[in-house]
């Protein structure tokens, strides 16, 4: 069996590009280990004997009042700790659409593609449920839209480690366009109490930070100061202060200058991402997974048309999404698939990308931030929903896990030992 080649759809990445997915899927698998025990530890905490107490900490209420900033902890981790995660997502988009796998127009077109169909067709199919029945909440209609990448790559790695890196590339690619997708949702339909003044500031900031990378101005602390302050307004705006985050990261530059060993991005990304996998994304999924069931009929938390929308959204409508845009795409753009994949690989990457968790928790809590009952309903599918896509993704991965083993066998050969593996000696790829 030949490798997979570099030609058509999900084909061979280039070197550079295999080098840095390598090093992000490997931070992003630690994060996702840790988000899981973090929200298993909440669970049963909340529904515990000392369920109270874990309830008393989330609404501790920490920060400075005048500036608007005396929030719970609950709050600071929803606001303050995702605005970090979602500033690596910002680099991470920027450097997929300049130097990875978007960076290319005719490559880029599918996943790009995929993404959209990925959230659309969720959101729709919420909506649907949530319309046609009485007890339905429309509003709900963004929970299903996103994707978690670290709990889908800490999938990968109990039974999937094999996965071909193409496909890895593409799930990426649709967690960060998906990433963008959520925090414009965010910003249009999710925010309250909007104030002109202090938007008007963070913008301003914004613009500065990226008016500084533009003119190569160097000094981080000057950089983190900016941030910090755009970050401070935007919260103060009404708008959610998340969108400074993915705002300042995606004016953060990735493209090394000659002479450079590292561009501004990826130094910011090697120090950033461990906070953001390893303490940020944990400590969110700590606070936002606690639903206390004490006392609730688990029966009809879990059937409104809030719970079914969700559950139908993620577990089916990203698949449906994700794979039959893709299709749709490959057939307009008669382009065809990499001679070692198979669109059922394509539905397990679509599968995977049910698994909502992080960002479907926050907009969760954004959509019913007063009512107890739909926020527990809507939180407690979007577990549900995360944990039957991960179990149907894992089945489906341990099905091709041997030839997936053989694929990644020839393409890690290194015979030569220089480091390089064979599959990119002499080749353009390599470059």
């Amino acid at each position: 069996m030949a490798a997979s080649d570099g030609g058509g759809l999900f084909g061979r990445v280039s070197l550079p590009e295999r080098k840095w997915l390598l090093e992000t899927l490997r931070d992003e698998t630690v994060g996702g280990i840790l988000l899981l025990i973090s929200a298993a530890i909440a669970l049963i905490w909340a529904n515990s004997s000392w369920g109270d107490v874990y309830q008393t900490i989330s609404d501790t209420v920490v920060g400075y009042a005048p500036w608007h900033l005396n929030l719970t902890l609950s709050q600071w981790a929803a606001d303050g700790l995702l605005a970090i995660f979602f500033f690596v997502a910002g680099i991470e988009l920027r450097y997929e659409f300049q130097r990875g796998t978007l960076a290319n127009p005719r490559k880029a077109a599918v996943p790009i593609a995929a993404a959209i169909g990925g959230m659309a067709v969720p959101a729709i199919i919420y909506a649907i449920v949530n319309t046609t029945q009485p007890a339905g909440e429309p509003i709900g209609w963004g929970i299903p839209m996103a994707t978690d990448i670290a709990f889908a790559l800490a999938v990968l790695a109990v039974v999937g480690r094999s996965l071909p890196i193409a496909l890895r590339a593409f799930l990426l690619s649709l967690a960060v366009v998906d990433d963008l997708g959520a925090i414009l949702v965010i910003a249009i339909f999710y925010s309250h109490g909007f104030n002109a003044t202090a938007f008007a500031i963070s913008v301003g900031l914004i613009c500065l930070y990226g008016l500084l990378q533009w003119l190569r101005v160097k000094g981080w602390p000057l950089y983190l100061v900016i941030a910090v302050t755009a970050w401070g307004f935007m919260h103060a705006s009404g708008i959610h202060a998340t969108v400074a985050g993915v705002a300042v990261g995606l004016l953060t530059r990735v493209v090394p200058d000659p002479g450079e060993e590292e561009s501004p991005g990826e130094r910011a990304e090697h120090v950033v991402r461990p906070i953001s996998a390893g303490f940020a994304v944990p400590a969110f999924a700590f606070f936002a997974a606690g639903v206390d069931l004490r006392g609730t009929d688990v029966v009809a938390t879990a059937t409104t048309p809030i719970a079914i929308g969700v559950i139908l959204g993620l577990v089916l409508g990203k698949p449906i999404g994700v794979i039959g845009t893709a299709w749709l795409m490959a057939r307009f753009t008669r382009a065809s698939l990499s001679s070692s994949i198979r669109w059922r690989d394509v539905l397990t990457v679509g599968l995977l990308a049910g698994i909502g968790f992080t960002v479907s928790l926050l907009i969760s809590e954004l959509a019913f931030p007063t009512d107890a009952f739909l926020l527990n309903s809507a939180k407690l599918s979007v577990l549900l929903a995360s944990l039957i896509s991960a179990v149907v993704a894992g089945i489906a991965l341990l099905t091709r896990n041997r030839y997936y083993a053989q694929l990644q066998s020839e393409e890690e050969q290194d015979d030569d030992g220089d480091g390089v593996p064979d599959v990119y000696q002499g080749h353009g790829d390599a470059g």
